[in-house]
């Protein structure tokens, strides 16, 4: 009796503990923790060697010099303060009206870091050509950028005709007006840049910078950028690695400019669809991951220079090429993810 007893209290038992199992609630798994984003590994990285490698900023009159923090002065060898004006009557005078108190901020921070400083003339295609195509206006011109430069204690000075053109004799005149201000910049121990087409598109542009003019210029400007849908596998990067390749076969090997004249010229910001622009500080601040080359920021997506492509034009420029060259200075941001701080990085270069 005892043991039927024990054996039924036993079969009890296991039937609750049975029904008590198959009651308990299923629990709900825990959700798995997201990843953030990968970040990719740069190309092999080669030791600094000092020398003529330039790493080129032009900073706008009209941006707040309080935007670009001091430490980023020591990330860059040469910047140009962009811009002084021809005048309309393209008689080859000047229009140097500046803000004294932004230009005297940027210049002497500039020169506090050992940054070689230059002034940029910019102004409407038609002026210049009016200017290149008399001898009178080029010695004007040449004249009263020499003097600028002087007054100023500038290092030298940069030509943003953007562009000369082989469909009328303006190429010809940019080569005649590059040779004086070469002559008398040079005189003067000062330097010529010039900021030039990239040269992708077939056409009169492209074939408006003579190479002639090489001679004349100590390093050319490559504005590698503003080329949307270069590259249809990413439309919107209006700079494309594709489009940089084929600017630097264009001048290095069909145009034969020197290697040691070449700065390839990479933009701090993006562009949509619409042609809009977004600086890449804003592009940051907006929580996207910077190593892409694509971000949506307030609705709209842009096509930029993500970290990882910035690793590799400078990898690029450091084979290829003399140098870097940023459009803009105070577009870029002043955190760990600065694209300027990541083209240092990837160039080896010490800049604390």
């Amino acid at each position: 009796m005892k043991l039927k007893l024990l054996l039924f209290s036993l079969v009890v038992a296991l039937s609750i503990v049975s029904c008590s199992k198959k009651s308990d609630p299923v629990p709900n798994p825990t959700p798995p923790t997201p990843n953030p984003p990968s970040i990719p590994t740069p190309p092999t990285r080669t030791a600094w060697v000092p020398g003529t490698f330039k790493i080129v900023a032009y900073m706008p009159s009209y941006k707040d010099p309080a935007t670009v923090d001091d430490s980023k002065y020591k990330m860059i060898t040469h910047l140009l303060y962009a811009f002084i004006n021809p005048n309309v009557s393209g008689d080859g005078s000047l229009n140097t009206v500046l803000q004294p108190t932004r230009f005297t901020t940027v210049i002497t921070k500039a020169k506090n870091y050992g940054v070689k400083t230059g002034i940029s003339v910019s102004g409407d295609k038609n002026i210049f050509a009016t200017i290149a195509a008399s001898a009178s206006a080029r010695t004007k011109f040449t004249t009263q950028v020499v003097a600028f430069v002087k007054n100023n204690n500038l290092d030298g000075a940069d030509i943003d005709w953007e562009y000369p053109t082989a469909a009328d004799a303006s190429a010809d005149n940019f080569v005649l007006l590059m040779q004086e201000l070469s002559i008398a910049l040079h005189a003067e121990g000062k330097f010529l840049s010039a900021a030039v087409t990239p040269g992708v598109y077939a056409g009169n542009i492209k074939n408006g910078m003579k190479p002639e003019a090489f001679q004349y210029i100590d390093f050319l400007n490559l504005m590698q950028y503003d080329g949307p849908n270069y590259d249809t596998t990413e439309p919107l990067n209006h700079a494309s690695m594709k489009l940089t390749l084929k600017s630097l076969d264009v001048y290095l090997v069909e145009k034969g400019l020197p290697k040691e004249k070449a700065i390839l010229g990479i933009p701090l910001y993006g562009e949509n669809a619409g042609g809009g622009a977004i600086a890449y500080r804003d592009i940051e601040a907006s929580g996207a991951n910077v190593y892409l080359n694509i971000a949506k920021v307030n609705g709209l997506n842009y096509g930029y220079n993500g970290i990882e492509l910035i690793w590799q034009k400078a990898q690029l420029a450091k084979e290829r090429c003399n140098g870097i060259m940023f459009w803009e200075f105070s577009f870029d941001s002043n955190s760990s993810k600065s694209l300027i701080k990541a083209a240092n990085d990837q160039l080896g270069r010490t800049y604390n």
